[in-house]
């Protein structure tokens, strides 16, 4: 199938400009398409994802992907999808967070192959020499206040009295047309893609190229992601799900996805990953006949863990998810074991009471919290359920003392299947 037969497939075409003559477009030649990415913060995050991998797609389809970052717009902030005015950040703000973004840009478009490498640009670039007379005659009178009031992103905010929306963020449509305006003309960029909540933004575009440059371009948009409840998918109980190992480590971004819900998941396997319809379709099947295999959910951890930081550390990850469902803790570094410590309860434990003949186990379950009482913990203990660092407790009388210490400094206490509690000694 084509590109555009594979996006739709997959779920990721909602809405295009022409889709028949944008088709036609594709077939006839390799084509330069944008996506643009605002560095509202120093890391992409999983919502990111569907758009850059849109990219990704199309680089290996054999057309030339702009990635563009905001340099210029990251100063305004966008209204679509929000219910009020974005906090302003500093000009030293956006300009690290554009280089951070820059740097994870690379891991997924290739900038370097000699038939159609991805190409990278910063709007400020371009807006930097352009003054606010000039934009209002050059841009602002090819659009009537009409027309763009009639956007969603902008009436949506124009009927919540209390807000409102600043004229700030109304000429954000503005600004983004002009972004598709100038690659246009400088790059023959013909197609821009993003989420559903870009449609005005991008149509925008596609009217200032009509009318400027009396040329015709596409727009094309893809789904929000979301939950079979509707509610945005990319947010943890910590909060947002981002690229960066420093904010949302290798681990936790494996356990968010291993944790999908067998309702989500085979969505997510057609537009987070590169598998083919018949490996998905094998995995849907799976899914349907044996579902607490969880085949799917391994599939997307194992295939976005790789694709966002790398197989060693997808690697460490799969490990360290075995390690919470009773894997060895043989060969585990201290980094990897802080990760998984990071999920579970923690509490301190007076290494004092380690030493010498140590503590009995018992205490240790009834001190961790995973039994109200030392008489529940000795009969969790003789039933076989208590294990002490994955290692299953079978006698009632053992102590443990600074020998069982994991790194001089931890304790891993199990009690049946999935309790687990940590106890820091010092």
């Amino acid at each position: 199938m084509n590109i555009l037969e594979d996006l739709q497939w997959r779920g990721l075409s909602a809405d295009c400009t022409d889709f028949g003559a944008l088709s036609q477009r594709l077939a006839s030649s390799p084509t330069a398409l944008y996506c643009g990415f605002d560095p509202t913060a120093d890391s992409l995050h999983v919502g990111n994802l569907v758009p850059l991998l849109a990219l990704r797609r199309f680089q290996l389809a054999g057309h030339h992907p702009i990635a563009l970052a905001g340099g210029a717009t990251g100063m305004i902030g966008d209204p679509s999808g929000k219910s009020s005015e974005r906090q302003l950040q500093t000009a030293d703000l956006v300009e690290h967070n554009i280089s951070c973004i820059k740097a994870q840009l690379s891991k997924f478009l290739d900038f370097t192959v000699a038939s159609n490498p991805a190409r990278l640009v910063n709007n400020a670039d371009w807006f930097a020499g352009i003054s606010f007379l000039e934009f209002l005659r050059d841009v602002g009178k090819h659009f009537t206040v009409n027309w763009m009031v009639a956007k969603e992103s902008v009436r949506a905010r124009m009927e919540d009295r209390e807000n409102g929306i600043s004229y700030t963020e109304f000429s954000y449509m503005l600004l983004q047309g002009y972004d598709f305006y100038h690659l246009r003309k400088t790059f023959g960029c013909e197609l821009q893609v993003g989420a559903t909540d870009q449609w005005g933004n991008i149509t925008a575009g596609t009217e200032l190229c009509r009318r400027k440059l009396n040329a015709t371009v596409w727009g094309l948009v893809f789904p929000l992601l979301t939950k079979s409840d509707g509610t945005k998918y990319g947010k943890s109980a910590s909060g947002a799900v981002f690229l960066d190992p420093k904010r949302t480590s290798p681990y936790r971004f494996y356990q968010f996805f291993i944790q999908s819900e067998d309702a989500d998941v085979i969505k997510l396997l057609k537009v987070l990953t590169f598998l083919s319809k018949e490996e998905i379709d094998a995995l849907a099947a799976e899914l349907l006949a044996s579902p607490g295999l969880r085949s799917a959910q391994k599939a997307l951890a194992r295939e976005l863990t790789t694709l966002v930081h790398g197989e060693s550390a997808c690697a460490d990850a799969r490990r360290a998810s075995e390690i919470m469902f009773g894997g060895g803790l043989e060969g585990i570094s201290e980094d990897l074991f802080r990760d998984v410590v990071g999920e579970i309860p923690t509490l301190p434990l007076d290494l004092a009471r380690l030493q010498g003949s140590g503590i009995s186990v018992i205490d240790l379950v009834v001190h961790a919290k995973l039994a109200p009482s030392k008489g529940q913990a000795r009969k969790d203990l003789e039933s076989g359920g208590i294990y002490l660092n994955n290692v299953r407790i079978g006698e009632v009388a053992r102590q443990a003392t600074t020998t069982d210490l994991l790194f001089g400094k931890y304790l891993l206490l199990r009690k049946g299947k999935r309790n687990y509690a940590v106890l820091t000694a010092a």
